[in-house]
């Protein structure tokens, strides 16, 4: 029961700096579990992952002269550097994770 009250007030602004438990969860708090909070350093180390293994590909498909693989990956690369990009700019905002 007080757990309830505690999420029916209202919240701080330095509660939203740090971060929301069970913001994106719509299943947080059942059974016990603990609070989610945000996987912003497996997203940068993922993107990253991507980023790198699309450049290689591409570089792979451009020598072999297969053009097509070599845009494709281009493109999916190019998406994960944007990711990789917002990812990192809300790591420095300071959100956790």
């Amino acid at each position: 029961m007080q757990a309830r009250a505690h999420q029916n007030r209202p919240r701080t602004r330095e509660e939203y700096a740090r971060g929301l438990p069970d913001y994106h969860d719509p299943t947080g708090g059942f059974g016990g579990a603990a609070p989610a909070y945000s996987a912003l350093t497996l997203r940068i180390v993922l993107a990253t992952l991507a980023v790198i293994l699309c450049v290689g590909g591409a570089i792979l498909f451009a020598y072999y002269g297969e053009w097509w693989g070599t845009v494709l990956l281009g493109v999916v690369g190019l998406g994960s550097l944007v990711d990789l990009g917002w990812v990192v700019h809300r790591k420095r905002r300071g959100e956790p994770g």
